[in-house]
């Protein structure tokens, strides 16, 4: 079924929506056309938990903008899918920083337009990158935020058939064969730990970029990225609560993004402080690229200084107050 121009009017297609209209607001600083964009009661999933309403977006994004004023973000992937004739859930991976400078960092926000008006978001940061240019404190830092929780969807059960329905809704069928992959390596490698069968899924020359703007490459490689994260909550799980497939040549092709949650208990390696054993909540979002079949490419985003700032409260660590949660 075609997509309705109302989905994303005035603009060329989503994909020149989301572009556009990012910059509009981060860009220009046109912070009041939230107004425009954004449902009164929209709803945005973030590393700190749920926010509920549009003004919230409002001072959260003021925040943000007057915090790092001269970073600049522009788009290096969007990857859209429609959701019925007149919506659709775009998957951007933002690249901002200086405008000549080797600081930069990463954002992926899965925003679900309906009408031309967002009505629920999915974003994760890497914080981590700019903590570390900085060279803070991680846990000082974290114990300055405060983990909210979530609310709404993010709290059901995970979707059954995530290439039939996810969080945002009933999804077409297409790149099946690409997609029933992707969800194939997350069930294997990532939650059974079947690490040797990272070559069954990506090219030998894969590249994974990852939080702290960590670049990893070959399979060994990935599989040391994963233990990594995995070691302090070794009982872990990831459920995917969302998917989206496109291919656009502007993009390098095909591409697969997972909205991911993943629990467990920490209880493994003390990598973040002294151990909880009670379970962390981890928004995540990870893009997927394929090339002649195979997997080539992930980015895996989650905030990892808001993972720090869930197990510091878990454990009453001070002083902590509330934060920007936008």
């Amino acid at each position: 079924m075609p997509l309705d121009p109302v989905a994303y009017s005035p603009y060329a297609d989503p994909d020149d929506f989301i572009r556009e209209v990012t910059d509009l607001i981060w860009v220009d600083r046109s912070i009041s056309f939230i107004r425009e964009n954004y449902e009164p009661d929209s709803i945005v999933h973030g590393a700190y938990g749920t926010s509920t309403t549009r003004d919230e977006v409002i001072q959260g994004t003021l925040m943000r903008i007057s915090a790092t004023p001269d970073r600049t973000g522009q788009a290096e992937d969007v990857i859209w899918e429609a959701r019925g004739d007149d919506a659709f859930l775009s998957s951007h991976l933002v690249l901002s920083g200086h405008l000549q400078t080797s600081e930069y960092s990463r954002t992926i926000a899965n925003c679900l337009y309906r009408r031309g008006r967002m009505v629920e978001e999915w974003v994760v940061r890497d914080t981590l990158a700019g903590a570390l240019v900085r060279a803070v404190d991680l846990d000082e830092l974290a114990r300055m935020q405060a983990f909210r929780g979530y609310t709404g969807t993010w709290t059901a059960p995970a979707p059954v058939d995530p290439i039939t329905v996810g969080d945002s809704g009933p999804r077409p069928d297409d790149h099946r064969p690409e997609v029933e992959r992707v969800i194939e390596l997350i069930q294997t490698v990532w939650n059974d730990r079947d690490l040797q069968k990272v070559e069954k899924f990506f090219h030998r020359d894969l590249v994974l970029l990852t939080v702290g703007n960590r670049l990893v490459i070959r399979p060994e490689g990935y599989r040391r990225a994963l233990l990594r994260f995995l070691e302090s909550f070794p009982a872990g799980q990831f459920e995917i609560r969302d998917i989206q497939a496109n291919y656009d040549v502007r993009y390098a092709g095909l591409r697969v993004a997972v909205t991911w949650r993943f629990v467990g208990d920490y209880a493994g390696v003390a990598n973040y402080g002294p151990l909880t054993g009670k379970p962390v909540d981890v928004l995540g979002i990870s893009q997927f690229t394929f090339h002649q079949g195979a997997l080539v490419k992930e980015v895996r985003l989650w905030d990892d200084i808001a993972l720090r700032a869930q197990i510091a409260g878990m454990r009453g660590d001070e002083p902590v107050h509330l934060g920007n949660i936008y």
